[in-house]
């Protein structure tokens, strides 16, 4: 019997007792890279030379500039891609809980709204220009 009483009455973790252990394996994580990065720096040769310092370019020595402009026109495209990439993975999830009983009408509403912003978006980038690749 004291045996029971003294497990009833040994204190139990709180709350925060999970966190703690997550917060301890991220210190535990960040003193891992930081000795790694320490040592690495400790640990290697050092020796620079005017041709270490050269950029690489595929075995042929760089001629003019390192600055080269890219259309901003692909990164445009790139970000209507992510938007209509997300757009499908929350279609998809949507379609499974509107099957659902007592997802109607509700659902309904927020999937037009949700479309709504997307297609107010893709009308600015239309009315812009941004999708004409001349």
């Amino acid at each position: 019997m004291e045996a029971v009483a003294a497990v009833v009455a040994a204190p139990k973790p709180g709350y925060f007792h999970a966190y703690a252990v997550v917060g301890l394996l991220a210190v535990i994580g960040v003193l891992f890279v930081a000795s790694a990065f320490g040592a690495n720096q400790l640990l290697r040769p050092y020796a620079p030379t005017q041709e270490k310092l050269l950029a690489y370019e595929c075995g042929v020595d760089p001629v003019g500039e390192g600055w080269a402009q890219t259309q901003i026109r692909y990164y445009v495209y790139a970000f209507l891609y992510v938007i209509f990439a997300v757009d499908a993975i929350y279609l998809f999830p949507w379609a499974t809980v509107f099957a659902a009983p007592g997802y109607g009408a509700g659902t309904l509403i927020e999937m037009f709204v949700f479309i709504g912003f997307l297609a107010v978006g893709l009308l600015y980038a239309w009315k812009k220009g941004v999708l004409e690749w001349t």
